[in-house]
């Protein structure tokens, strides 16, 4: 099992998001997320500026596993990062 950090950038409301979330909860994997929509101000564009050091685009989700950036809930790339 993977014991790297894991920080996930995520919309309340996406689908996407729900269902990485529900993956790594159901792989009983450790991870930290933002739920940027839910922010505000100037919190919320701090947050925004580093999401884009890892995904211009800004898109959700967007998952950071170690030194690698998962964008979207794409399963087998999330499995073969956390060494599953």
């Amino acid at each position: 099992m993977s014991e790297k950090e894991i920080n996930m950038y995520t919309l309340s409301t996406c689908s996407h998001c729900k269902a990485t979330k529900k993956f790594m909860s159901d792989c009983n994997v450790k991870y930290d997320f933002i739920d940027v929509d839910l922010l505000e101000g100037e919190e919320q564009r701090a947050i925004i500026d580093d999401l884009k050091k890892y995904n211009p685009r800004c898109s959700f989700p967007t998952i950071i596993i170690g030194d690698r950036v998962i964008v979207g809930f794409k399963e087998d790339e999330i499995r073969e990062a956390l060494g599953l």
